[in-house]
């Protein structure tokens, strides 16, 4: 069987996780696959670290691009018309499978933050308003206060049922409701921040 037939060698690559990782090597056939500690899957930069950082970096980038076009571009600096652009072209870039990738890292959370910050001052005049003034005229909220309610949803949906994987809830046998969540402990900030770490496994 010619392997090179089925499958890309140059595309494949292998990524070891985690500080006690063997870092074995691979291969298909008798071609040696490459080792990364970085690659690009759909769009989401994947670390070995686990670490979003390089991600954040990239969408703010591309995010500020657009941003720059936009003010190069429009001559209306008309407040409801920069509003739609920046959230039809703008934020989606900002947001692109976030799930994945949230940041918990606070330069992070401020990279990504600070283009909102730039795409509200072109949208006011007055330039002695703060930034919590303009995202509360424009009826807007930070971008980790949306990623937090995106995440209240997503909890939502796993207690009514709508999503197949259930929380591990607390037995402790004390007064309250029967929806207390058991966090178990964690050393390294990477299973402490993941989402799956936060209270709930996989249903079975």
């Amino acid at each position: 069987m010619d392997i090179d037939r089925y499958y890309n060698l140059i595309k494949d690559k292998v990524m070891h996780f985690g500080h006690r990782n063997v870092a074995g090597t691979y291969s298909l056939g008798d071609n040696l696959i490459t080792a990364c500690n970085q690659e690009k899957d759909r769009g989401v930069i994947v670390s070995s670290t686990l670490k979003s950082s390089s991600q954040c970096v990239a969408a703010a980038n591309s995010a500020n691009r657009t941003l720059g076009m936009i003010k190069r571009t429009f001559i209306n600096r008309d407040r409801n018309t920069l509003l739609r652009l920046y959230q039809s072209l703008v934020r989606p870039k900002l947001e692109y499978c976030v799930q994945a990738w949230r940041p918990y890292l606070k330069k992070d959370v401020d990279l990504l933050e600070n283009v909102q910050r730039r795409a509200t001052r072109l949208m006011f005049k007055d330039r002695g308003l703060s930034y919590s003034e303009r995202l509360r005229i424009l009826g807007l909220t930070t971008l980790e206060t949306r990623r937090l309610r995106g995440d209240l949803i997503e909890v939502f949906k796993i207690f009514k049922g709508f999503i197949p994987i259930f929380f591990t809830l607390s037995n402790t046998g004390l007064r309250g409701h029967n929806f207390k969540l058991y966090k178990p402990q964690v050393r390294l900030d990477i299973r402490k921040y993941f989402f799956f770490r936060s209270g709930y496994r996989r249903m079975e």
